[in-house]
């Protein structure tokens, strides 16, 4: 409470239990984001996947997922001609394989077989799932929008897959067995 004293964005405020707040930096406040490998096939067949920090729900009904891409990006391209991709939700144990993913261009080289990804088809899209990560969500595209440095592709939700050992008879996974990055 101000109690007639004006506040400004410079000043440190309390709350109720005593916690001094300040101001923060704006960029990528909203943490701790997923982080989910995002695979992929252009026209010509060629696969590839890319680590992704925007990612999340954005409808249940139906149920879709964005994630935002820098154009800049191998990837995007292939997004953009195809109209598909697949979020691949990462465990711990994958952790070497998703920082090479995120740390290298198919510009450079196939980083899929220099790390030995094992890719599937999917389903549903024309588009690889990450056959060694728990849960594989296969999207089309069915909007974007540019929100600045990122394109936040929409993607309706087509078919998940999940490990069997996760998922109860409703079809509902179990994401607390999961040791998520």
């Amino acid at each position: 409470m101000n109690q007639g004293k004006t506040v400004t964005a410079n000043d440190a405020l309390y709350s109720k239990n005593g916690m001094e707040k300040k101001q923060a930096k704006k960029k990528s406040s909203l943490q701790p984001t997923p982080q989910v490998l995002v695979s992929c096939r252009g026209l010509d067949g060629e696969d590839n996947a890319l680590a992704v920090g925007y990612c999340g729900n954005c409808s249940y009904d139906p149920p879709m997922v964005m994630v935002g891409i820098v154009p800049t990006r191998y990837s995007y391209r292939l997004i953009k001609e195809s109209g598909c991709f697949v979020v691949n939700l990462v465990s711990k144990d994958y952790r070497q394989t998703f920082d090479y993913l995120g740390s290298h261009s198919k510009r450079d080289g196939d980083k899929l077989a220099a790390m030995n990804v094992r890719l599937e088809d999917g389903k549903e899209v024309d588009a690889p799932i990450l056959a060694d990560c728990p849960v594989n969500i296969e999207c089309t595209v069915v909007d974007s929008i540019v929100t600045g440095s990122h394109e936040m592709f929409i993607g309706k939700i087509e078919y998940v897959h999940a490990d069997a050992r996760l998922v109860d008879a409703e079809g509902n996974i179990d994401f607390s067995q999961i040791a998520l990055l």
